[in-house]
């Protein structure tokens, strides 16, 4: 196996979108005229590099803009909180914003902390003066715990001063503030407060749930005339958190300013909407692999790398371990596979002998990292956003399509008639019932049924055909059979806890039904048999595509956190 198995970290992707590539296909990036947004944000320090401008640099960056910063506040800060903040003179405030706007044209500016009523005047009519095409305003007032952050007289400019932005994104507690309210215990409560407030004053407001205490830690956007869009995001079990505000406010501003520089209107409820979902995605992610980070003694910053992390492992062009093992004499289980770095665990469907045996051991890395990807576990839980699981299902609907002519193919090869019923069922299996099931939740959505393949699904069909088509029995046997078991193994695993509320019940039921399961049985019954007849030579071919159909599996519930919005 390769090692990006043992590392992939899931929930996030192709950079092509970022770039005008009229004169090319569109999957492919031109360098030609790329549309970064040039984003500024203005805000106090971190000395610890988890919060203010040093996360808004490392956000803006993983939002795929150029990131400028003017500093206002410095603080003497680390994890356990802040020690002493300094607030320089406001003509040094004013020469950092001359500097940067003579020089620089500006697609977003993100606004955290202004410390004092002074700064807060000065960026006021700065901007005034000097507009932008979006403003995002995180009203830095209220700390999470509570704490007051600015006197009574800069909280009063501050309420000045928000109307002014495009979108503010305030936690719970600066919106209870704004709106001279108790904070709110609920998303009810706080929508009816951000309801309240952004339609007074005209500017879209982010409800962030993460100050909330549902398992939905997702966030909202609500426009001006009532208006919203949910993002929901599974809550994290983590300490993990600094920064996470600031973080969120300039990933937005970012996501906001490519949108606009591709000729999207911030009056266009999608503009804010699907810059919202990209960022509390990415934000997500941030905050579950933020304890691989190991900093500091209180609560540690987010992972702003993590997605970028993960999609550098997807891409790897590394060949794959098992395609490599050239030294394989295919004589025995052991030989023809390479092993796994981890365990494998015991599967709802055992294996038929030592051949089916060997295969599931050498699978191990890959059947662990489906099970623990965020994709996987939100389907389980019923969290997953609707419009990555529409992705998802849509791509399974064309896949499915050239899976039956595979699973025909390796039906008409096979010398075995009770193998060659098995697989023409199965052929007519994904026509009929598991494509019903496609069609039903698509069609129910207005989403259309013919989708254009993914290039991971591409890759993983044009496979699959080649293995059936043009390879021994054994071969095109052992490449159909991940598409089997892994499936089942996911079902058992997921309706443990499964329940008709969940919006992907039937989906679950259908893999971990009796129907599907014995017909798992069955392939992994013929695949062993294919593999006591076969050659030394065809074993070691048919365990190769065994294994490459496996990664493509898990490339395959992977992709839809990898595609852009």
């Amino acid at each position: 196996m390769n090692n990006q198995f043992s590392q992939a970290q899931a929930p996030l992707q192709s950079i092509s979108k970022l770039y005008d590539s009229s004169l090319r296909p569109s999957s492919l990036p031109s360098l030609e005229d790329p549309i970064i947004p040039r984003v500024l944000s203005i805000a106090g320090t971190d000395p610890t590099g988890g919060a203010g401008i040093q996360a808004d640099l490392k956000s803006i960056t993983a939002s795929h803009g150029f990131a400028m910063c003017v500093t206002t506040n410095l603080v003497a800060q680390n994890t356990c909180g802040v020690r002493e903040v300094y607030t320089p003179p406001t003509d040094f405030l004013q020469a950092q914003l001359e500097a940067v706007f003579d020089d620089v044209t500006i697609d977003a500016v993100k606004i955290g902390m202004l410390g004092d009523k002074s700064y807060i005047s000065l960026v006021q009519d700065w901007l005034k003066n000097h507009p932008v095409p979006v403003v995002v305003l995180d009203p830095v007032m209220v700390a999470t715990s509570g704490d007051r952050l600015l006197e009574k007289s800069a909280e009063d400019a501050m309420r000045e001063f928000a109307p002014l932005a495009d979108v503010i994104t305030p936690n719970i507690p600066e919106l209870a503030v704004l709106c001279d309210k108790q904070p709110a215990s609920n998303f009810e409560e706080a929508y009816a407060q951000a309801s309240e407030w952004s339609a007074k004053n005209n500017t879209i407001v982010i409800v962030k749930g993460g100050h909330l205490t549902s398992e939905d830690a997702g966030n909202t956007v609500v426009f001006p005339d009532g208006h919203r869009v949910h993002v929901p995001c599974p809550r994290v079990d983590t300490t993990t958190t600094h920064g996470t505000g600031c973080s969120l406010s300039s990933a937005l501003a970012t996501r906001i300013g490519l949108a606009l520089r591709e000729g999207k209107n911030l009056s266009d409820y999608s503009t804010v909407a699907d810059a919202l979902a990209w960022s509390s995605r990415w934000l997500n992610e941030a905050i579950a692999c933020g304890k691989d980070l190991h900093v500091g003694k209180g609560h540690g910053p987010v992972n702003h790398a993590a997605r970028n992390y993960r999609l550098e492992l997807d891409s790897s062009s590394t060949p794959w371990e098992h395609m490599q093992a050239n030294g394989l004499d295919g004589l025995t289980p052991q030989s023809v596979v390479v092993k796994a770095h981890s365990k494998a665990r015991k599967p709802n469907v055992e294996p038929c002998g030592p051949w089916t045996q060997a295969l599931w051991d050498a699978s191990a890395d890959v059947d662990n990292n489906i099970m623990k990807m965020p994709f996987i576990k939100a389907l389980g839980n019923g969290t997953l956003d609707s419009d990555l699981f529409a992705f998802y299902i849509s791509q399974d609907s064309e896949y499915l399509k050239r899976y039956s002519r595979a699973l025909a193919a390796v039906g008409a090869k096979t010398p075995d008639n009770e193998a060659g019923v098995h697989w023409a069922t199965g052929a007519a299996m994904c026509i009929e019932a598991e494509s019903q099931l496609h069609r039903d939740w698509l069609g129910s959505r207005n989403i259309s049924i013919d989708a254009p393949c993914s290039p991971v699904t591409l890759a993983y069909v044009n496979h699959l055909l080649a293995s059936t088509m043009a390879e021994d029995y054994v071969i095109g046997a052992a490449s159909i059979l991940p598409c089997y078991w892994l499936y089942e193994e996911v079902g058992q695993i997921l309706v443990k806890n499964n329940t008709p509320e969940n919006p992907y019940y039937d989906w679950i039921s259908m893999y971990s039904s009796h129907d599907f399961e014995s017909g798992v049985r069955m392939a992994v019954k013929f695949v062993e048999r294919a593999f006591e007849e076969a050659g030394p030579k065809a074993r070691i071919l048919a365990a190769q595509v065994y294994m490459t159909s496996c990664i493509y599996e898990y490339e395959f519930f992977n992709q839809a956190h990898r595609a852009l919005r």
